[in-house]
């Protein structure tokens, strides 16, 4: 079989497992585009991207420039006569950067384009109680997730299963499509067909620190996939009062039950045995959870943390 020369863009751990799979294929990275190193924390520790790393560890040559335009850098990278660039998790590309190597571009996208496309597709999946989603190859164009289509491969989303865990089975799935698109490539073997058109397609828009509050209006089912859609990161929070000070909530776990209530919508019920929070048409109970300022916990080290539950409100 042919052999690529690729040149791979992208920068978090999800792009890094795509990364490896292409480095242990036949085909040859000759170069990764990532993101600038970052001084981060209370000591301001300068963090590489996971994407940075495996490159250094395995003496592929790394390109962090701040601007993707960079004459020099763009010079750098025609030198390396890649076939093929392959984008995972990195940002906007200039047309100048996705039409350079011979054969294009292409991104590997987690969703079943043309739903889902934007920035935090795995999340709205879950929020959204799909019972499946998957991963798509595409060919870049100036449109955000809006290119020819190469190959999809559909996943099934188990039940109360969270953004996290789908994120690890579709970060492995998908760097398996991205060799078989590779494969393909190099066969001649795969055609490229534009998006269905959809009246309304499904979003995926960046998720903001105010798209994280659970609004207890809605009904349980509802809740409680938002959490889960938001579990592990960026993690959905409410507020609660706690004697006069309001502090955030973040929860990341729960169960719900549905009944009638005639209590109101967003109060709870609190004491040393039991959480709840009384949603639309039931309760909701929190099972892992963070308080501002604490570490995560469970339930039971949470509730142990108080002693007077007549004090805590929701604000």
């Amino acid at each position: 079989m042919k052999s690529l020369k690729v040149v791979f863009l992208g920068t978090p751990e999800f792009a890094k497992t795509s990364l490896e799979a292409v480095h242990q294929s036949h085909h040859e990275v000759v170069g990764v585009v990532t993101v600038a190193d970052k001084a981060s924390g209370r000591g301001q520790k300068i963090n590489q991207s996971p994407v940075k790393i495996f490159a250094a560890e395995n003496n592929i040559p790394v390109f962090q420039p701040e601007k993707l335009r960079n004459p020099e850098f763009l010079e750098e990278l025609r030198k390396l006569d890649a076939d093929v660039f392959i984008v995972v998790a990195f940002r906007m590309m200039p047309r100048v950067l996705f039409e350079m190597p011979k054969m294009g571009t292409f991104n590997l996208h987690a969703s079943l384009l043309p739903d889902y496309r934007g920035a935090a597709p795995i999340n709205y999946a879950v929020i959204n109680g799909e019972e499946k989603t998957g991963a798509t190859t595409f060919f870049i164009n100036e449109k955000i997730d809006e290119g020819n289509i190469l190959l999809q491969d559909e996943l099934e989303i188990s039940p109360d299963e969270n953004a996290g865990t789908l994120h690890d089975r579709l970060m492995t799935m998908g760097s398996k499509l991205v060799v078989k698109t590779l494969d393909g490539l190099a066969e001649n073997s795969i055609e490229e067909k534009p998006q269905p058109e959809v009246e309304h397609p499904k979003n995926a828009y960046k998720i903001f620190k105010e798209d994280t509050r659970i609004d207890w209006t809605k009904t349980s089912k509802e809740v409680h996939q938002f959490i889960l859609g938001m579990s592990p990161y960026p993690a959905a929070f409410t507020t609660l009062k706690i004697g006069e000070e309001e502090k955030g909530l973040k929860i990341f776990a729960g169960k719900f039950e549905i009944e009638d209530h005639g209590k109101p919508v967003g109060s709870l019920d609190i004491s040393k045995n039991e959480f709840k929070i009384y949603t639309k048409d039931g309760v909701y109970f929190p099972l892992e959870l963070q308080l501002e300022g604490k570490k995560r916990m469970n339930i039971k080290d949470f509730l142990n943390g108080f002693r007077n539950f007549e004090e805590i409100k929701m604000a």
